[in-house]
This record gives structure tokens, C-alpha cells and sequence, in this order.
């Protein structure tokens, strides 16, 4: 069969690419539908997952002591669960108690911000009118007999739906499934490539994913605990009841960058003007929350993570954007991870080439350094062969 003329190759491998080109751009604007539609399933095995690949450095420590795979696996899950409860325990439980005052204290409310509302009315009558109206509603007092507060990680999801306490169940058996088989996936996944390179590049990636959640994870996690508790300490000694579930809600919400912050500081003065008698003493918490966050943010966190996982502010407002309209609050605290991961997939794989897909036979653009040497292979073949050599 004779071979088919270059015109013809060119258009079929163009129309290839553009038939790659629209399944692709079909996909990508389907998949987050699908996510949203199914956050039931992927909303747990997406938080199981991340959660493994940063319980992996601890699980792989575990195994070089002698700790069979489903042993070292089960001891990581107990961990996580332990340090989860302790979290509910320290945050929820003194949480719930102390919003459930809310109704009770709005009169202490309305009175530290009165001054604000003077401040207000003296610039503009609409927003006066609008401020007196929110402050003069009456509130209906809630039952002192509201539902307890849960003192467990299950107990908080049975308190939600039994649908949440499913799918906690669920991610506690694929965190322990994922890790108790994660040394016989790897090395599957790298044995099972054609070649040498692919197996090296394959086991690279993986290496590069597990470094960089878990180092990301854990640096945050220990920052974050240190933030928290220096909030709480200087709570106590201010005066503020509750200081360590004020500490732990700073942690938990420093998680999610930028937002979590403002949030934290807000729900602190809304805390205050419950406790405090004066304004400007109920809002020194929340002043004091800034501070510490503005000196974690921009000195502590810039010079003990560095520039290894330096990601852009732009990629981080987009993915707080998106994964927070697909799966709420928790995508927003699951948003740089899953980041991380996809920055570290692309910078092995090489970035998505769009002018390649059209109009060349490319598909990715791969690093510089590649580049360069792949080119240096080429022209070294050409000189070789009988053709570059004539």
C-alpha cells in the first residue's frame, strides 16, 4: 500500500488534534458539574486521599521500624483520628455552648455598637434607618434544651445527617485501604511502564506529589497550631473566655488563605461584643487575631516554607473560587493541596500546549532543560545517520 501524501497526513493529524481539542474542552468544562452533582462520592475520596498522601512520610517511617504495611496503616489512621477529635473536642463542643448564648447577649450587642451606629447616622440617614431597623428587630430566644454538642469526630457527623456519617466511614476505610496497600501501588504503577525513562519520570512524579502535599500539610499544620496557640495565650491572659476554641478556630480557618483570616477575626469581634461591655475592648481580640496572623503571613510562614512551594496568589484565589462553588467550605480548606498536586503533575508532564494540538503535532510543552537536550539528541542523530553525513 503505498504511503499516503503529506497534505493527507497533515490533515488527518489535524483533525485528530482538533477532535482531542473539543473532547478535552468538553471534559473540562463537564468535570465540575459532575464534582458539584457528586460531592456524596468525591467530596470524601478526594479529603481520604489528600489526607493519605500527607499521613505517607509517617507511614513509610512506621515500615522502616519493622511495622507490616496494614499495622503502620491502622497506627496512622488512630493518629489522625485521635488529633481529629481532639480538634472537635477543643473547638466544637466550647463552641456550641458559647453560641448558644448568642440570643441572650444581642442586647450587649446592640449596645457596644451603638456608638457605631451614631457614627453612621450622623453621615448618611438611609444607612441610619437600615442600622435601627436590624438593631430594634427583636430576637427569638432560642431553647436553653437545644441539641448537645458532639464530643466526638463520629458524634459530629451523626449530629449532621447519617448520610455524613457514611461517607466519614467511607474515608476512614479508603485512608486505611490507600495506605496499607500504597508500597505494592507504587511499585506497580513504576514497574508496569515500558520503559526505563517512563519508569523514572513515573516514580519521580509520585515522589514529587507525596514531598510536596506532605511538606505543605505538615508546615501549615505546625504554623497554623503555633498561631493558634500564641491567640490563645494572649486571649487568657487578656481575659477572654473560651481561649482555646478561639486558638482552634484560628487554626482550622488559617487553612484557607486569605479568607479564613477576615473570617476568624470577624467571628472573634462578634465574640467580644457578646463579653465585653466597652467597643474598642471588644474588638482588641480581633485586632490582636490580625497581628498575628499579618506577622505569620508575611514573616514566619515566607521564611520557613521558602520558595519551594511558593505558588502564585492568582492560582490560589482561583482555586478558593472554584473549589469552594464546588464543594463549599470544605473545598475551600481542600483547594491548595489538590493546587499543589496539579502544579506538581504539570511541572513533570509539561504544560498543556494548545497551539500544539492546532497546529502541530505537539502536545505538551515540556521544561526548557528537556527541550534542549532532546534537540541535542536529535542533531546528534542527524550527524550520524548517512543522510547527515551526505
Amino acid at each position: 500500500m503505498p504511503d499516503e501524501p503529506a497534505p493527507a497526513v497533515e490533515r488527518r493529524d489535524r483533525l485528530l488534534a482538533a477532535l482531542t481539542l473539543i473532547a478535552g474542552i468538553g471534559l473540562v468544562l463537564g468535570m465540575p458539574f459532575a464534582l458539584k452533582l457528586g460531592h456524596e462520592f468525591f467530596l470524601p475520596l478526594t479529603a481520604a486521599l489528600i489526607i493519605a498522601v500527607a499521613l505517607i512520610p509517617l507511614l513509610e517511617w512506621l515500615e522502616r521500624q519493622g511495622l507490616p504495611s496494614a499495622l503502620a496503616a491502622l497506627a496512622c489512621v488512630i493518629l489522625f483520628l485521635a488529633l481529629a477529635n481532639l480538634a472537635i473536642a477543643a473547638i466544637v463542643v466550647p463552641a456550641t455552648d458559647f453560641f448558644q448564648l448568642l440570643p441572650r447577649r444581642v442586647d450587649r450587642i446592640q449596645q457596644n455598637l451603638q456608638p457605631l451606629l451614631d457614627l453612621y447616622s450622623s453621615l448618611q440617614r438611609s444607612v441610619n434607618r437600615l442600622f435601627q431597623q436590624i438593631a430594634t428587630t427583636p430576637v427569638r430566644a432560642s431553647r436553653p434544651d437545644a441539641v448537645a454538642p458532639p464530643g466526638s469526630l463520629l458524634g459530629l457527623a451523626a449530629t449532621w445527617a447519617p448520610a455524613v456519617l457514611v461517607q466519614v466511614f467511607f474515608a476512614i476505610l479508603v485512608i486505611f485501604f490507600f495506605l496499607s496497600g500504597w508500597t505494592g501501588i507504587r511499585r506497580r504503577t513504576i514497574t508496569e511502564r515500558a520503559s526505563f525513562d517512563g519508569a523514572l519520570a513515573t516514580a519521580r512524579v509520585i515522589q514529587n506529589v507525596v514531598d510536596d502535599v506532605s511538606a505543605y500539610l505538615g508546615t501549615i499544620t505546625l504554623i497554623n497550631l503555633a498561631l493558634g496557640g500564641l491567640v490563645a495565650g494572649i486571649l487568657y491572659l487578656y481575659g477572654m473566655p473560651y481561649p482555646l476554641m478561639w486558638g482552634g478556630i484560628v487554626t482550622l480557618l488559617n487553612y484557607v488563605p486569605y479568607f479564613g483570616p477576615i473570617i476568624a477575626a470577624l467571628l472573634m469581634a462578634v465574640g467580644g461584643l457578646m463579653l465585653f461591655n466597652d467597643f474598642w475592648v471588644a474588638l482588641v481580640p480581633a485586632v490582636i487575631m490580625m497581628v498575628c496572623h499579618l506577622i505569620e503571613a508575611n514573616v514566619v510562614t515566607p521564611y520557613i516554607v521558602g520558595h519551594r512551594l511558593t505558588i502564585s496568589p492568582l492560582m490560589i484565589l482561583i482555586a478558593l473560587s472554584f473549589w469552594t462553588w464546588i464543594w463549599g467550605t470544605a473545598g475551600a480548606l481542600l483547594a491548595v493541596p489538590l493546587l499543589i498536586i496539579g502544579q506538581t503533575v504539570l511541572r513533570a508532564a509539561g504544560k498543556p500546549d494548545i497551539a500544539g494540538f492546532l497546529f502541530e503535532q505537539g502536545a505538551l510543552v515540556k521544561p526548557r532543560s528537556e527541550r534542549r537536550r532532546w534537540l541535542r539528541g536529535r542533531d546528534e542523530t542527524a550527524v550520524d545517520s548517512p543522510e547527515g553525513v551526505a
